[in-house]
């Protein structure tokens, strides 16, 4: 019987966060520090042609391209990325100069002036012919699909951009000495910093230590910017031969730092008159920003995510990332699969609609069930769950009562279903090749891996699988800093897989242990044998087969499985929607801490509602132009709304006691089932934020009779059955101006589609003006 695992124990890391003992980076300092500022360009694009000093140079360091000892790139999956532009700018903010002084006041009243030749910004990501990266999925035929469907159904949707928003902004501290460079930092990705220093210093490993400062939250956007500000902090502290710490501000980090890819994704869908899928043809544009990044690795997830947990024989995916004039777009919670689950879920939502079907009863009669064949060709395990997390939710929330207790009133219900690959996409894990080590101590282990704490509780989940592993007290388990010089490359802290990956391998560690130990106690067996440290790498489960270049195979190793059903509120004045209760069931394989799965759900719950209705990144010549928390809004506690969860556990083979992993899943289902209670007041928005602006313009919209969103996105082969309208339609208190059946609204023509359909969707039904 598991003595820690699936039980709630104390976080290895809650006495120092609850004293305030725990040491971030702005805490740290060092004899003879200096404090370094970036100096950054105004422009979206253009040539640097002077840079003028307004202010007396002595006792600064000055660092341009032409210090760089190595490589002027910031390296990760393409290096088209400077670490200072050198000549050419491609985006407002990229870093053009480094200033460093020992008095932070001289250092930020210091003025320069760049002078530029500016050149036309590309904005539009539609228009852009700069693509980062292309793929495409193809199933069967779409042709064969097509020419099957007794309804085709088009429809575009957007997302905008995100920004991470954790509690810390970014921040370094570079120490110079040995002939080398140590970085302190707030950071999710130790040797991804390793890497780049690396290179951009022409620095053997050996000269380059990155140890992680306790950190304030991540979400993927300390996943690789903090190469950027770690080079900068070392390039400073090389040529003053002093350590220099840079932290940003947070109107710096939000308007320098990386952010979700925004997106356009368009759907046409070939449906059966029961409601079977039989054709998907999908297209995906993402905005990777100025520069590649991770935008490859975001547009892959995208893309494999992007027909919803839906099984359906002819399927084509066809998915580019390209280049604008902003900064560059990264890696943020979710990875590309929240934008894309958005459309299709949002997209169903139309279908039911069409069809007149109830939307739980579409998504039944499509959802994958074990040993179904997914777009890439993955045959699907015992542990897929879509089916009861759809039961679960609905039932819980009591949806189908509610949808008809709301009929004629400001109160809609919405629903979304949503699947999320455990791990790095395709052949990604291999690529890695994690290892994870775990040292005996006196008394007890000691814990090596260069995964991170970054207030998701990996160490504690780690410490308890180890101890149960080996069978001994949670407390006699340490775990290491992520410090490079003394913890093996375990990989990335990104993409659900710490629990999932690097969990597996501490346990094959304390498995080997425990069989070394016998009935010795660590004391007795260091006292005859020594130091005893045992490492394992990741080896791929048999049967996981991925082809890179065509996209097939089985693109993840499990997936996790989630419903949300989200409850909303209409202000008829303001037009504000206001969530009043989330109800999810989420399936993870197992729940080794499950107090720390609830609060990843909840915490991922509240940034997708952010993200569905209040955070929009205002974009001006190509620069944030809403860089504070005046005016980019995120939801408190005050607007989180109650939330009913339900953890379901169908164990992973692989996974360490069959966990699969948690942390992005949660954000993905909510702004499709936000809007979808939105839709269900009749309201049509395909595009988040879901801001009153919004909303009020798709209100106004619809009682024109003008829809400029989507030209005839339905046609019709045949006869549809003859079925009576949702009740919530057919029920509206008050006939809109303007209403009439087989009008053209909500962005859906009801070509010869008189009685199905979302012919009877009604701006203000139910939300009087």
């Amino acid at each position: 019987m598991s003595r820690y695992v699936g039980r709630n124990v104390a976080r290895k890391d809650a006495a120092s966060k609850t004293a305030g003992t725990a040491r971030y980076v702005d805490d740290l300092t060092w004899p003879g520090l200096l404090y370094g500022r970036t100096i950054r360009s105004s422009i979206p694009c253009g040539e640097i042609t002077g840079i003028r000093f307004g202010f007396d140079r002595s006792g600064f360091t000055v660092v341009d391209a032409g210090d760089i000892p190595g490589r002027n790139v910031v390296s990760l999956i393409t290096d088209d990325q400077p670490c200072l532009a050198s000549r050419l700018v491609r985006h407002a903010a990229e870093p053009i100069l480094l200033i460093a002084h020992e008095d932070p006041e001289r250092l930020h009243g210091a003025h320069v002036e760049v002078d530029y030749l500016p050149a036309t910004p590309v904005f539009d990501a539609d228009r852009s012919t700069h693509i980062f990266k292309h793929v495409r999925i193809e199933k069967g035929s779409l042709d064969d699909g097509f020419a099957r469907a007794d309804l085709i159904i088009e429809g575009e949707y957007r997302t905008g951009h995100q920004e991470h928003l954790y509690i810390e902004p970014n921040g370094m501290l570079a120490v110079p000495g040995d002939g080398g460079v140590t970085l302190y930092g707030s950071l999710q990705c130790p040797y991804y910093v390793h890497k780049a220093l690396c290179t951009l210093l022409d620095l053997p490993a050996d000269k380059v230590r990155v140890v992680q400062a306790e950190t304030g939250g991540g979400f993927g956007g300390k996943e690789d910017y903090p190469s950027i500000i770690a080079g900068h902090a070392a390039l400073l502290a090389l040529k003053a031969g002093r350590p220099v710490k840079i932290v940003y501000d947070r109107v710096e980090d939000m308007l320098a730092t990386t952010k979700r890819h925004p997106s356009i994704v368009r759907h046409r869908t070939g449906v059966m008159r029961d409601g079977r899928l039989v054709a998907m043809d999908i297209s995906v544009v993402m905005d990777g920003g100025a520069y590649c990044t991770l935008s490859p690795v975001v547009l892959s997830r995208g893309c494999i995510h992007a027909t919803g947990p839906y099984r359906c024989e002819h399927v084509r995916v066809d998915g580019r990332v390209v280049m604008t004039n902003t900064p560059p777009n990264g890696a943020f919670r979710g990875f590309g699969a929240p934008q894309t689950l958005f459309a299709v879920e949002v997209h169903m939502a139309r279908i039911a609609e069409a069809l007149g079907m109830d939307p739980v009863r579409l998504r039944e009669k499509n959802a994958f069930r074990p040993g179904d064949v997914t777009a890439t060709g993955q045959r699907l395990g015992r542990d897929t769950a879509a089916l009861d997390v759809l039961r679960a939710t609905v039932a819980r929330s009591d949806f189908h009562k509610k949808r008809r207790a709301f009929r004629g009133t400001n109160r809609g219900i919405g629903l979304s279903l949503f699947f999320h690959g455990a791990g790095f996409t395709g052949s990604g894990e291999v690529y890695l090749a994690s290892k994870a080590s775990l040292e005996l101590t006196t008394d007890g282990v000691r814990i090596l891996v260069a995964s991170t704490e970054i207030g998701q509780g990996q160490r504690t989940v780690h410490a308890q699988i180890v101890a149960d592993t080996l069978g001994i007290p949670l407390d006699r388990v340490e775990v290491e800093a992520a410090d490079t010089a003394f913890v093996p490359n375990s990989g990335p802290t990104v993409a659900s897989r710490t629990t999932m990956v690097v969990g597996g391998l501490l346990k094959r560690c304390a498995e080997e242990m425990r069989e070394r130990l016998g009935s010795r106690s660590p004391g007795q067996y260091r006292r005859t044998h020594g130091r005893l440290v045992i490492t394992k790498q990741y080896e791929p489960p048999p049967g996981l087969v991925w082809d890179d270049e065509n996209y097939r195979g089985s693109a993840y190793g499990s997936f996790g499985w989630g419903c949300e059903v989200v409850e909303v509120e209409l202000d008829p004045v303001t037009f504000e929607v206001r969530p009043t209760r989330v109800t999810t069931a989420q399936e993870i394989g197992k729940a080794i801490f499950p107090l720390g799965v609830r609060g990843q759900i909840e915490g991922g719950t509240a940034q997708g509602l952010g993200y569905a209705l209040l955070e929009d990144v205002v974009m001006r010549d190509g620069a944030m132009a809403n860089a504070q928390l005046t005016n980019y809004i995120i939801p408190t506690t005050l607007d989180t709304p109650p939330m009913d969860i339900i953890i379901l556990e169908r164990p992973y083979a692989h996974g360490p006691y069959g966990a699969k992993g948690v942390g992005e899943m949660p954000f993905d289902g909510v702004a499709p089932a936000v809007v979808n209670a939105i839709r269900s007041l009749g309201i049509d928005i395909r595009q988040v934020p879901a801001t009153p602006e919004r909303v009020m313009e798709a209100m106004e919209r619809h009682e024109r009779g003008r829809d400029a969103q989507e030209p005839l996105p339905v046609q019709v082969r045949g006869r549809l059955p003859e079925r009576p309208l949702e009740p919530s339609r057919q029920r509206s208190p008050e006939p809109v101006e303007g209403r009439r059946r087989g009008k053209r609204n909500s962005g859906v023509e009801s070509r010869g589609l008189d009685e199905p359909g979302i012919a009877g969707l009604q701006p203000g039904n139910g939300a009087k003006r």
